[in-house]
C-alpha cells in the first residue's frame, strides 16, 4: 500500500482548494491508498527564514516527519497573481530535498478567473529542483465558484472524471516507483 499527503495551500475558511483535495482524496483512497491530509490552516507554521533550527514550532516537525514518510504527494494551491500561494510555498520551504526527493507529486490548482497553469508550472518547477517526480495528470479548476455544490461535491462530470484519472496516474505512478 502507497502512502499519500496531501496539503492545502490555502488559508481561507470556504477553501477551494481545500474542496478539490478532499475531492482528490477521496478518489486516492477509492484505489486503496492510505491518504492524509495536512491542512496548513491547522498548523503553526513560521516564515522560511532559511536556517534549520525551528524547535519553537512543533508543527515543522510534524510537517517535515509526514512528509518524509510519505510515498506520494498531492499539492492543492489557489492561484494567487498568477502563481502558487505564499502559504504552500512557505511549507514546502520549510522542508527540503529529505522531505521531498523522490516524491511522486500531483498537482491541483483552483482560480477564480479562466483555468490556466501558471502556478501548476511553477509547481512543477519547484518539486523538479527537489528531486520530486511530477505526474503529467495535473488539474487547474477555473471559475471555482461553479465547480462544486454546497457540500463540496464537483458539478461536472468532465471534471469529476479528471480528477478519477488524475488519482489512478498518482496512485499507479506511486507503486511503480515505490517497487
Amino acid at each position: 500500500m502507497v502512502k499519500i499527503v496531501g496539503l492545502n495551500g490555502s488559508l481561507r475558511a470556504e477553501s477551494y482548494s481545500a474542496q478539490a483535495l478532499e475531492v482528490a482524496a477521496t478518489r486516492v483512497q477509492a484505489l486503496g491508498a492510505d491518504m492524509e491530509i495536512l491542512d496548513l490552516r491547522t498548523l503553526n507554521l513560521p516564515f522560511c527564514h532559511g536556517g534549520d533550527d525551528y524547535s519553537d514550532y512543533p508543527d515543522v516537525a510534524r510537517l517535515c516527519q509526514t512528509v518524509k514518510e510519505a510515498d506520494g504527494l498531492i499539492l492543492s494551491t489557489p492561484e494567487y497573481h498568477g502563481s502558487v500561494s505564499g502559504v504552500l510555498k512557505n511549507a514546502l520551504d520549510l522542508m527540503g530535498f529529505e522531505e521531498l526527493t523522490g516524491k511522486v507529486t500531483g498537482l491541483i490548482s483552483v482560480l477564480g478567473g479562466q483555468p490556466n497553469s501558471n502556478a501548476l508550472n511553477d509547481l512543477r518547477v519547484i518539486m523538479r529542483w527537489v528531486h520530486a517526480f511530477v505526474i503529467p495528470d495535473q488539474i487547474a479548476i477555473g471559475q471555482t465558484w461553479k465547480a462544486f455544490d454546497q457540500d463540496g461535491k464537483l458539478l461536472d462530470q468532465k471534471l469529476s472524471q479528471r480528477f478519477d484519472q488524475f488519482a489512478q496516474s498518482l496512485v499507479e505512478t506511486t507503486q511503480k516507483l515505490k517497487a
